[in-house]
């Protein structure tokens, strides 16, 4: 039994990493695409149909290009600071459940009971690659924005914790599985018409998970620094911030890291609100594989839309100044979720028998 769990896990690790890691290549494609037709541009058009290989000129791009360090860095940590930018991203997808069961396993790596604080806890971690990099490059422009990102990330993981735990309040347990299983039963967080939410008081729940649905939304776009809060890496005021003096693989790792945050973020909020893998009408892998696959194709195709989403933004609002990111993030946003907090544990009150 142990053995047979092992080579289930190492399986779907394998499977799950492939998968990021061809996600990130085509987010990127996706991107230049949004972008260019945002801008009423083109895009790429010339590597292969409609550009479709271009995420792959694009990798033999970074791959052939000079490994250049310059000789004022601290070596050691100049080095290891891409690779602890990219690790939290793809680690934290571990507890995240991508589909329901395929031939009788659950998919999802680890169902561990503490889901979200493990999302958290490893996300977190991300900052120091991207300070340790601003630090170890020895130049002013990195420096300040690894202080940056710094700065951004403390501020907005208060707001993105806070905004959770009405979430967790009404399911009563801190595992993914069992915050997608709820779902199920009672109806999206955010759409709770998808499911039997036949008592009135859980439709005048709508209201504040709405609230924790944008809370936990722009404090996403801030922790994976994403414009409008791409202040660490401002190019018209840091040169390219805390990535400037980085080159062909060290360069792509933080690219890498950057695109699986925001993909992993995309999975955690489908997970949260909008029901994880589960669509109206459709079974869970239990009645055949079939509906397995297709449990799994719901879950990516919600994650695409909110990927999707993550590029409209960026290509359609300006970035804030650094005094409006700190004011929002502790004078509105903090506040907003605090008082959600109360809002969801009064209506709870009111609704136990």
């Amino acid at each position: 039994m142990n053995f047979f769990f092992i080579i289930t896990s190492l399986i779907k690790i394998a499977i799950v990493l492939g998968v990021i890691l061809f996600m990130v290549s085509y987010a990127v494609y996706a991107e230049r695409r949004v972008s260019a037709f945002i801008q009423d541009r083109v895009g790429p058009n010339r590597v292969g149909p409609a550009g479709l290989l271009q995420p792959l000129a694009d990798m033999f791009k970074l791959l052939l290009k000079e490994d250049f360090t310059p000789r004022t860095t601290n070596t050691f940590y100049y080095w290891l600071a891409p690779c602890l930018a990219v690790m939290p991203a793809i680690i934290t997808i571990a507890v995240v459940p991508f589909g329901s069961t395929l031939f009788g396993i659950p998919m999802v790596i680890a169902d561990v009971n503490v889901g979200i604080f493990f999302v958290f806890a490893i996300s977190s971690l991300g900052v120091y690659g991207i300070v340790i990099g601003g630090w170890a490059s020895n130049s002013k422009y990195p420096f300040l924005g690894g202080i940056r990102s710094s700065a951004q990330m403390l501020s907005y993981e208060l707001s993105l914790g806070l905004a959770v735990i009405p979430v967790f309040l009404l399911v009563g347990s801190l595992r993914l599985t069992s915050v997608v299983q709820y779902q199920i039963e009672h109806g999206w967080f955010i759409a709770p018409f998808i499911g039997d939410w036949m008592n009135p008081w859980k439709w005048l729940l709508t209201i504040p998970m709405i609230i924790s649905f944008l809370v936990f939304m722009i404090a996403i776009f801030a922790e994976t620094n994403r414009l409008p809060f791409d202040l660490p890496e401002a190019e018209q005021e840091l040169a390219g911030g805390y990535n400037t003096e980085y080159s062909s693989m060290k360069f792509a790792l933080y690219f890498l890291g950057e695109y699986a945050a925001m993909i992993t973020g995309a999975a955690v909020v489908v997970t949260l609100f909008f029901g994880g893998w589960h669509f109206p009408g459709i079974p869970d892998g239990s009645h055949g594989w079939i509906f397995g696959l297709i449990n799994i194709a719901v879950f990516l195709a919600k994650v695409a839309v909110v990927i999707f989403l993550f590029m409209w933004v960026r290509w359609t609002l300006p970035r804030f100044r650094w005094d409006q990111l700190m004011r929002l993030g502790w004078l509105f946003f903090f506040e907003i979720a605090l008082v959600n907090i109360f809002l969801v544990a009064g209506i709870l009150a009111y609704m136990t028998p």
